[in-house]
């Protein structure tokens, strides 16, 4: 009781911060069509919850399988799979939410804690991927905690915790072959090293290192007991550029993925942020100029430098760039903002008299009202074009499939139903399948068009066709249409896309 008496304040801000983090991603957590990626994801968690012997399925596609395996517990519980899915990255949002907090409090202080945690909460840059059944939450979160531990680790050379940074380094390698980087990045902590007992101690945190890395590597040779492990290194090359590929052009892909951040940062982070993230540099680059704060600013070199040298590789020699490729950079940036917000506060208390009170209502505003978008009109959200096309507008969204599983289930309880889909993998036919996991239902893959194997379905069964209107246009005859229902109308006047349900007549 004491304790609580004593920090009663610090707890009734983190009780208000979790709060705030639930009730900005758990509302209309389905409301946001199927994702591409969300559809594999998910059915590859079924097949290998149903199936043991396939529990390194997602090998087969050069992914690791930590995101899936964590997956199964919840479709045991949820009924709704991508309710299911989206619950999880939830679930890793919150674990990088609480590495965001303890680890901003052991580089700066507790007041930068709380300023980056609320950041980390209302930004909706991570709040529109926190809802979504991708890896990139969870292997958000590793990262966080890597940081943590590594920073942990060059304090107390203690082996327990060398163990432990393992474990998360294993954890992130294992959700996403990206998470490699920060094994090569551990090395960074020796900047914030003080080394008070010569070359023992450095010896010492350099063996520490090497348990941790020996742990990390034994988890990832794990994958080794699953076929198509070979697949993780030979699908590398579909994602990135090798560095022979860029000579004489070593800015190219830089400066058109520098456009893409330009386009993404302003509009995700928004501006109050993303201007909290610069002031945070600023402080940090004048801190260290003046070599003041020497401690927490030579750690905080660490957080800056692990959130920069990912986003800037990434730049360099990515192939496919988006948005959810650098959101764990998000978090150590955010946490470098909130250091910027502590330092601004005491020169706006020259200005106002309630510094807190004016940099809440300059930070709070546009990110909150983002946010409500997302949850209620995401059509309205200001999201970037790239980002609305992806997951919206495109063959990469899906829309209905729930509504349509149940007229589909429906019908086959009187008759054998076979239905067709434009596609052999991702958006279709998985993201239905899921939700016809446990049903009768045939399901056959096709090109954007009506296969003579669909067709010859219908003398015995009743056969549908689910695609999209704009590529099934002029190649589809002799069906009628069922069921359709409208994407997101683009932004810049192009035909409107829809899901589209037909009959397939014999």
């Amino acid at each position: 009781m004491d304790y609580l008496i004593r920090y009663r304040k610090e707890i009734l801000i983190l009780t208000g911060l979790v709060t705030l983090y639930f009730l900005l991603r758990l509302p209309n957590l389905t409301l946001q069509p199927i994702f591409a990626d969300e559809a594999i994801y998910i059915r590859w968690a079924q097949v290998m919850k149903a199936e043991p012997t396939l529990r390194f399925l997602p090998l087969s596609d050069g992914k690791t399988p930590l995101f899936m395996w964590a997956m199964i517990p919840f479709l045991k519980f949820v009924q709704d799979p991508l309710l299911a899915g989206r619950l999880l990255s939830v679930i890793s949002g919150f674990f990088t939410l609480t590495g965001v907090f303890f680890l901003s409090k052991k580089v700066f202080n507790i007041r930068s804690a709380f300023w980056a945690s609320l950041l980390y909460v209302i930004t909706p840059y991570t709040v529109f991927f926190d809802r979504m059944a991708l890896v990139d939450s969870m292997l958000a979160g590793f990262t966080v905690w890597v940081v943590f531990f590594a920073v942990w680790l060059i304090n107390s050379l203690r082996l327990d915790i060398a163990m432990i940074l393992g474990y998360l380094l294993g954890g992130a390698v294992l959700t996403k072959t990206p998470g490699m980087l920060n094994l090569f990045l551990l090395p960074l902590t020796i900047i914030g090293f003080k080394n008070k007992g010569g070359s023992h101690n450095l010896v010492r945190l350099l063996i520490l290192w090497g348990v941790a890395i020996v742990i990390a590597l034994v988890m990832y040779n794990f994958l080794r007991l699953g076929p198509n492990f070979q697949m993780l290194s030979s699908r590398n090359g579909d994602y990135l550029f090798s560095p022979l590929e860029l000579i004489g052009r070593p800015l190219d892909p830089f400066i058109p993925h520098f456009h893409d951040i330009a386009d993404w940062f302003p509009k995700l982070l928004t501006w109050p942020i993303l201007l909290s993230i610069l002031m945070g540099i600023i402080y940090y680059l004048y801190g260290l100029w003046q070599q003041s704060f020497r401690g927490s600013l030579l750690l905080g070199g660490v957080v800056l430098l692990w959130a920069l040298i990912p986003l800037l590789l990434n730049m360099a020699f990515l192939r496919t760039f988006t948005a959810r490729y650098l959101l764990s950079s998000i978090p150590l940036l955010l946490i470098i903002a909130g250091f910027g917000v502590t330092k601004l506060l005491p020169r706006l208390a020259y200005i106002k008299r309630f510094p807190v009170v004016l940099m809440l209502v300059v930070l709070l505003p546009l990110p909150v009202y983002f946010n409500y978008l997302l949850l209620t009109s995401p059509e309205k959200a200001p999201l970037p074009k790239e980002e609305r096309k992806g997951y919206f507008e495109d063959w990469t969204a899906g829309y209905g499939f729930s509504d349509i599983a149940k007229f589909l289930i429906e019908k086959s309880k009187t008759k054998k139903v076979v239905l067709g889909t434009e596609g052999f993998f991702g958006t279709l036919p998985d993201g239905i399948q899921i939700y016809l996991d446990k049903s009768n239902i045939q399901i056959v893959g096709s090109r954007a068009t009506i296969s003579a194997e669909i067709r010859n379905a219908t003398k015995d069964n009743l056969t549908y066709f689910l695609g999209n209107k704009r590529n099934l246009e002029g190649s589809v005859d002799n069906v009628v249409l069922t069921a359709e229902y409208p994407k997101f109308k683009p932004l810049d006047n192009s035909p409107q896309d829809f899901v589209v349900l037909y009959q397939v007549l014999p």
